[in-house]
C-alpha cells in the first residue's frame, strides 16, 4: 500500500503559478502510475494530469496543456505538478491518486486508482 500526501497549493492571482506536490510513504513510488485531479464547487471530480511509472508517458486534459506540467522523482517518492497562467476556473481542490503499474490503468478515470491523498486547495482570484 501508498500513502499519499498532497502540498503546495494556495491563493494566487490569475495568471500566476503554483507548483503542487504529492509525496508518498510505504511502498516504492516507481511501482505506481499517479494522476492529479480537481473537484471545483458543486462540480464532479475530473482528470487533469498523468504520469506513468517511469516517467515515458504524461497526459493531460484539454484545459491545462501548455500551462500545466506534471513530473517525478521517484528517488524522492514524489510526483508534481507545476501549474503556470492559472486561471480562476482552475480554482478548486487537486488530489493525487496512484494505481499499481502492474494493473490495467485508463489515466483519465477517477475510478482507475486504489489510492488518494487529501487533497489539496487551489483557489485563483481574478
Amino acid at each position: 500500500q501508498v500513502q499519499l500526501v498532497e502540498s503546495g497549493g494556495g491563493l494566487v492571482q490569475a495568471g500566476g503559478s503554483l507548483r503542487l506536490s504529492c509525496v508518498a510513504s510505504g511502498r516504492a513510488f516507481n511501482t505506481y502510475n499517479v494522476g492529479w485531479f480537481r473537484q471545483a464547487p458543486g462540480k464532479e471530480r475530473e482528470f487533469v494530469a498523468a504520469i506513468k511509472w517511469n516517467s515515458d508517458s504524461t497526459y493531460y486534459t484539454d484545459s491545462v496543456k501548455g500551462r500545466f506540467t506534471i513530473s517525478r522523482d521517484n528517488g524522492k517518492n514524489a510526483v508534481y505538478l507545476q501549474m503556470n497562467s492559472l486561471k480562476p476556473e482552475d480554482t478548486a481542490v487537486y488530489s493525487c491518486a496512484a494505481k499499481d503499474r502492474q494493473s490495467i490503468w485508463i489515466h483519465r478515470l477517477t475510478g482507475a486508482y486504489d489510492y488518494w491523498g487529501q487533497g489539496t486547495q487551489v483557489t485563483v482570484s481574478s
